[in-house]
């Protein structure tokens, strides 16, 4: 597969790089033009995705699908917005290839953990597939409302991908208890980014040196490390727009997503790999962050998770105050434009920095994986470690890893896998990870570099990206997914989005902007999820929550 796929990709760069266009407009896709799939698309855009469903080699599957129609509900971001946009994008192809259409149902995010539940409580059964994130695993599987797919994976009937092509930690996000759930799409980890030219200007790194008495560490290993660069970037006017710049940007905003911000960093605070050969192994102490998994007990509020908010609270003083009401796409922007030494986020950042009408900073783009911590809490002994020189390294897949899954009501299981499939194929997803706007992130060896994949800056230089760039960002997501010690554990239970959403965003907020402390926001969240916890039902949470992270018991 990997080499059948590696030949795709270079056909696929060739025709980009001699410009093509005379075969591509003579082509029919089912009988489809390039300018009828994507209407909606510019010139180049068409151009590429174009060339990219010729070369996926989509089985015609007309004889699934003709006249049928199938309904997908979809995390609410419209029709070019991430997640959803993928589906409607593709959508044309599809009803080309199979002759059946498809309906999209937009669900917005803070409505998901209620709106497919009631369908499915209430018998409606509206949908053939949803676009899941990971967590909501824990309801959907223990409720039975979504079935395995292993037995059509491979079946040339459909479009063509493969499970051994995704990176080990998202694969297990389209798993439970040994069997396949969904087709690969999206692969959420966040990452640190920084300005690569001004951090690695000789004079600025001579100034840092003569405020800090330190040696600027480009990139930063440590959060430490990030705080003292922040910090002296911040306030100055570093960008020579005549204007003083931030050190920063983070998006904070309650119902904006920051609480992954602060998961992410929380979790090299207040998380330790495992003695011996396997340092992911979970015991009552070791790779657990949630909750303790004897007992459900909530461990947010444990000084390790306190020390790691009230670090947040000084690294977010070193950027805009503004951050406190921002969403994601407004942090993302301040980083783009030019006005931000540093981000730490997910792989969007690295395909919109190649956006020129979203972003000044192409060829600039420093990338690396998360930081460690040079201090953290030990739960076992009960006390804080400090090692400057091994800190605590802890990678995350933080986010959704947003993924179609299918019902285990649909009555037209064929044709939905055939939908599945066809966002699945690799060079579909290589070109969907490259667009940006979708919000597609790499999950797959055929987007990581050697050693950990098959593609090369070659292949990304051919979709107009920078290479220089590349090789720092791939590289990195690669070294996120692959090089650390032990990684984030995923809450996968029911009830994820009451506990995170409706709780912890909320409370990270009162910390954040002052009124609470980050001992009182977090002792307030341990109280809301015991709240929940006793309203879902302890024994069945704490049963699914072990399975979800791995734990066998003490």
């Amino acid at each position: 597969m990997k080499k059948k796929l590696t030949l795709v990709l270079l056909l696929v760069s060739l025709l980009m790089m001699f410009g093509v266009r005379a075969v591509v407009a003579q082509d029919t896709f089912f009988g489809k033009t390039a300018a009828e799939l994507f209407p909606d698309s510019s010139d180049s855009e068409r151009e590429l995705a174009f060339k990219a469903l010729m070369a996926a080699n989509i089985p015609d599957g007309r004889a699934l699908g003709e006249g049928k129609t199938i309904t997908i509900g979809t995390l609410g971001q419209g029709a070019r917005g991430g997640i959803s946009g993928t589906i409607y994008f593709w959508r044309p192809a599809f009803e080309a290839a199979t002759g059946a259409t498809v309906e999209i149902v937009e669900i917005p995010y803070g409505q998901l953990g209620t709106t497919i539940p009631a369908d499915f409580l209430t018998g409606q059964y509206t949908y053939d597939a949803f676009v899941a994130a990971a967590w909501q695993y824990g309801d959907w599987v223990s409720n039975e409302w979504i079935q395995p797919i292993d037995a059509w994976i491979g079946d040339e009937r459909f479009p063509a991908w493969a499970l051994e092509d995704v990176a080990p930690p998202f694969r297990a996000l389209l798993q439970w208890g040994g069997q396949t759930y969904g087709t690969q799409m999206d692969g959420d980890a966040q990452l640190l980014y920084y300005r690569n030219d001004i951090l690695n200007d000789p004079a600025w790194q001579e100034q840092f040196k003569a405020e800090t008495g330190k040696d600027m560490v480009v990139p930063p290993q440590t959060w430490q490390q990030l705080y003292d660069i922040t910090n002296f970037f911040n306030g100055k006017d570093w960008n020579n727009d005549g204007d003083p710049d931030d050190g920063i940007s983070l998006h904070l905003k309650a119902g904006g997503q920051g609480h992954f911000h602060y998961a992410t960093l929380a979790a090299s605070f207040a998380v330790t790999p495992a003695d011996g050969d396997d340092a992911m192994a979970v015991s009552k102490f070791d790779n657990v962050f949630w909750f303790d998994p004897d007992d459900m007990t909530p461990l947010i509020n444990q000084p390790g998770h306190v020390a790691a908010l009230e670090f947040l609270q000084q690294l977010a003083a070193t950027g805009q105050e503004a951050q406190f009401g921002w969403e994601l796409g407004a942090a993302w922007d301040n980083f783009l434009q030019g006005n931000a030494i540093a981000t730490f986020s997910w792989g969007d950042v690295g395909s919109l920095s190649q956006d020129p009408g979203r972003s000044i900073i192409k060829g600039n783009l420093g990338a690396a994986v998360i930081p460690c911590s040079d201090t953290w809490y030990d739960r076992e002994t009960g006390e804080f470690v400090t090692n400057t020189d091994a800190p605590n390294c802890v990678g995350n897949t933080t986010g959704g890893s947003w993924h179609p899954v299918m019902s285990a009501f649909t009555d037209e299981p064929d044709l939905t896998y055939f939908f599945m499939s066809m966002i699945a194929n690799p060079v579909i997803n290589f070109y969907d990870a490259t667009t940006g706007w979708q919000g597609i992130d790499p999950c797959c060896t055929y987007q990581l570099f050697p050693p950990r994949g098959d593609a090369t800056p070659d292949d990304y230089a051919a979709v107009g990206f920078d290479a220089s760039d590349m090789e720092r960002y791939i590289a990195a997501y690669g070294e996120n997914v692959f090089s650390k010690p032990t990684s984030l554990t995923y809450l996968r239970i029911p009830g994820t989005l009451e506990y995170i959403q409706n709780s912890l965003d909320v409370r990270l907020s009162e910390a954040m902007t002052g009124q609470k402390t980050a001992q009182e926001a977090l002792d307030a969240t341990a109280e809301d999820w015991a709240d929940i916890t006793e309203s879902l039902g302890v024994e069945s949470q704490l049963e699914i929550y072990q399975q979800a992270i791995g734990y066998a018991g003490s």
